[in-house]
């Protein structure tokens, strides 16, 4: 089973992140989360490594169970783990890197979510 993990201080700016993703060879992007509720349980079907680079909340493991995520936090879901982003109370901003060039909404699109997706306002 693919498991999520979370590495805090992995990095301290932009310049170290933008090195581990040329040593990944993963393709990036940059997401800006403001407020938003907690997401059910879900996977996606590609390679992710996300860096949080301003801003913190929490993701679910796969047990359900919080994690505290904030800036210098690297996270690395594979395809098929289960995991969910927490609510955010204000502006979160990742850069996120997919394995393949595949559109950014399709490579996040939450798949067989463990309940109802919440609405965005």
């Amino acid at each position: 089973m693919a498991v999520m993990k979370v590495e805090e201080n992995f990095f301290s700016d932009r310049t170290e992140v933008m090195a581990d993703i040329a040593a990944t060879g993963f393709w990036p992007t940059t997401y800006v989360s403001g407020a938003s509720p907690e997401l059910p349980l879900h996977y996606h079907d590609w390679d992710i490594i996300g860096y949080v680079v301003e801003g913190s909340t929490y993701l679910l493991d796969a047990e359900g169970e919080r994690v505290a995520i904030g800036p210098g936090t690297r996270l690395t879901i594979p395809r098929g783990a289960w995991h969910a982003e927490g609510e955010a109370t204000d502006k979160v901003t990742y850069i996120v890197t997919v394995s393949e060039p595949v559109p950014f909404i399709e490579a996040l699109m939450p798949k067989e979510p463990k309940g109802p997706m919440p609405s965005f306002g």
